[in-house]
């Protein structure tokens, strides 16, 4: 057999390619947009992929699946577990194979048990790889987002994503005993999920790509809770903030995400377009955060490129609108139209040069980054409040006297601020401080710098820890 593993290290998402060397047949599992990888793949071994199947509708990415199984003419075999809500709206195209619990896929001499593993979502799949001529005990599982390695997925996205409400304990139960089950099968099976350290889908998600069933017993907290009850409590307790877009995934990817390859190309637009556009125009600035402070488009984002971008994009960037993006060259342009799409961002109008900067006709506008000296001497003497735009489970474990704290995701759906305060806004080190700050002078606030520093550096500039 053949076995390859794709990693997108912006998403934190591994995707799989399978194929039996016998007759050289393969099949992709949880493929992204990105299908090229793929393709590529499969035809440098010079194997056919004939199967495309995913452990469950994705939150935090838009699937491949449709479209790849419709470029290879593959088999699309999509879950049939969980209520209504949770069904497949094309699963009834004609090359679309519904699968359950105990049902099996075949490609070649490679067998795939699948077995429902509801708790993360309620149609949640996971499967069960044998190479059946080298053995009959199973060699490895494909778990998507119900066992990480070190974590299992959450199962609160429900509630606090997609908006089912009164759901998540209920997740969680369910999740408990999907473990129970899983752990059933042989400690020597292989482990492959679909995301890794960085993803939003879990709380403490390990940094290896693979691990072993009987390693996660001794080493995963999740799978050493014997008790139902306080596997739910601990669960659901410390999870991040779940990104605004995860909704959105859900209903798309649900419904049948469109074709990349049939969305239009977007292009340049001169620099001089950029002064025509109307106030309140989405424009995401991609440069890093010295050059967007020394002068910006007012009402634009910063939103650097960079690991963390496509989860900012998402944060702040609505689906039902044009936008676009300021970009220092046309390759920085041309990967952030990939990096967006990947999470379904397909609105992207066109990009600017730094053309648009010199022809914009009002004056720029420009972002103060202050010191953490600085900023504990303006907090201290009251001249300044200090706003905290770190994650609940960040400032629960740390946070400075006298803050105030909203995660900068939620800024602008929380934006209670007095515009006329100065605000100083720091977060862990620096970046998503400058990001606020970027969405606070888009909603009218003037008077707010950010701290180019850490939460350590204040505090050794003098701003206590709370009590």
């Amino acid at each position: 057999m053949i076995f390859k593993r794709f990693y997108d290290e912006k998403l934190a998402q591994a995707s799989y390619l399978i194929g039996c060397a016998v007759t050289k047949e393969a099949a992709v599992i949880d493929a992204n947009r990105n299908l090229d990888q793929y393709l590529q793949a499969a035809d440098e071994e010079g194997f056919n992929i004939v199967a495309v199947t995913e452990t469950h509708i994705h939150a935090d990415y838009v699937s491949g699946s449709r479209e790849l199984a419709a470029r290879t003419n593959a088999r699309l075999f999509l879950s049939d577990e969980g209520d209504a809500d949770w069904k497949y709206a094309f699963a009834h195209e004609p090359n679309v194979t519904l699968i359950r619990d105990n049902d099996t896929i075949r490609i070649g001499n490679l067998r795939l048990d699948v077995w429902a593993t509801p708790g993360h979502t309620p149609e949640h799949l996971s499967f069960i790889l044998t190479d059946e001529p080298a053995s009959a005990e199973p060699l490895g599982a494909f778990t998507g987002d119900f066992v990480f390695v070190g974590d299992v997925g959450r199962p609160d996205l429900l509630e606090r994503a997609a908006g089912f409400e009164g759901t998540m304990e209920a997740a969680a139960r369910k999740l408990f005993h999907s473990i129970q089950r899983f752990k059933t099968l042989p400690d020597a099976l292989m482990v492959w999920p679909a995301h890794g350290a960085g993803s939003a889908c879990g709380k403490s998600l390990g940094g290896v790509p693979v691990s072993t069933l009987g390693y996660e017993k001794v080493a995963n907290w999740a799978l050493r809770v014997e008790d139902e009850s306080s596997f739910a409590t601990q669960v659901l307790a410390g999870q991040p903030e779940p990104p605004f877009y995860f909704k959105e995934m859900k209903r798309m990817n649900k419904m049948g995400p469109a074709f990349l390859s049939e969305l239009p190309r977007f292009v340049r637009i001169a620099g001089s377009a950029a002064a025509q556009m109307p106030a309140g125009t989405r424009i995401l600035d991609l440069r890093p955060v010295e050059s967007f402070s020394a002068g910006h488009i007012p009402g634009s984002l910063h939103i650097p490129m960079g690991k963390g971008f496509p989860t900012w994009a998402g944060w702040f960037t609505p689906y039902d609108e044009p936008f676009y993006v300021l970009a220092a060259n046309e390759a920085d342009a041309q990967q952030a139209a990939r990096d967006l799409a990947s999470i379904g961002l397909d609105n992207l109008a066109g990009w600017f040069g730094l053309d648009a900067l010199r022809a914009h006709g009002s004056p720029l506008s420009t972002l103060d980054r202050v010191s953490p000296s600085e900023a504990a001497q303006r907090v201290q003497s009251g001249k300044a409040e200090l706003l905290d735009v770190r994650g609940a489970t960040e400032v629960a474990e740390r946070s400075l006297a006298g803050s105030r704290n909203i995660p900068v995701g939620f800024l602008l759906r929380d934006c209670d601020i007095d515009v006329d305060r100065p605000l100083v806004v720091h977060c862990a080190a620096g970046a998503r401080a400058a990001i606020a700050a970027s969405v606070l002078q888009r909603v009218g606030h003037e008077k707010v710098s950010c701290v180019a520093g850490t939460v350590d550096d204040l505090a050794v500039a003098g701003l206590p820890d709370k009590g």
